[in-house]
């Protein structure tokens, strides 16, 4: 294809991928007074002991942040179609190889994503709860809806991310960056690099949550291990095989 071919490729996708996402978003905005009330549950919780309030400081704050709240559940909602463009827009530059890896990270990824999106939504109220506790006697926390959602939101995808990581990890062992032996080699960082990140999204205080995010963390990461040692023993297998007959092999 010519460059002005795959601008035009490239301009379709993105025309889909954004008539997709606006679509979801309508949707999301049906919806989005209950998610904001649901998101602001741990808050109401506190209310009752007056130690913490959401705080709408400008006239337009409460629409723009059901239209952010409307603008995330779209891009949820979308995501079979953004990412099948983006799977669609690349998929000719690929080797079959290639492909297969690919969709394979694909196929993988999405599910723990999700299942680490889940999770970040059953800690982040345990997280706003015991914050809430160092509150000075006699005072409040009066938060500003915007920046509220704005960390619900990113701790929500950070956990989401790290779930994603040991697929990463199976991918680049595929494609001969990094060996088991690498994996394995280092598991004590791995354990202490998740135990930092499950202490810093999860207060110290709650050890219940640390745990719900550490335990499934650190069973994907063992089982990326076992993952990339079952693949790199069939590849030494076949090394072997085709060095003692190089014709067969051919």
């Amino acid at each position: 294809m010519s460059l002005g071919a795959h601008l035009r490729e490239f301009r379709k996708r993105l025309f889909i991928s954004a008539l997709g996402i606006v679509l979801a978003m309508i949707v999301g905005f049906i919806f989005s007074r209950q998610a904001i009330a649901a998101i602001s549950q741990p808050i109401k919780q506190l209310s009752t002991t007056g130690t913490a309030l959401l705080n709408f400081d400008t006239v337009t704050s409460p629409f723009d942040l059901q239209m952010k709240v409307a603008l995330t559940i779209g891009v949820v909602l979308s995501s079979p179609v953004w990412l099948s463009q983006i799977w669609a827009f690349f998929m000719p530059a690929l080797t079959r190889k290639e492909k297969l890896y690919a969709a394979g990270f694909v196929g993988a990824a999405i599910p723990l994503f999700l299942a680490g999106c889940v999770a970040g939504w059953l800690v982040f109220p345990h997280i706003v709860e015991v914050m809430a506790w160092f509150t000075p006697e006699g005072a409040a926390n009066i938060y500003q809806a915007g920046y509220y959602y704005d960390f619900v939101l990113r701790l929500i995808l950070a956990v989401g991310i790290a779930f994603v990581l040991p697929v990463l990890l199976v991918l680049l062992n595929f494609v001969g960056v990094l060996s088991a032996k690498g994996i394995i080699g280092g598991w004590r960082w791995a354990i202490l690099i998740i135990a930092l990140f499950c202490a810093a999204a999860t207060p110290a205080a709650d050890i219940a949550s640390m745990f719900l995010l550490a335990i499934p963390m650190v069973v994907l990461y063992f089982g990326a291990w076992a993952v990339a040692w079952m693949h790199d023993r069939r590849v030494a297998k076949r090394d072997a095989a085709a060095a003692l007959d190089p014709e067969g092999a051919k």
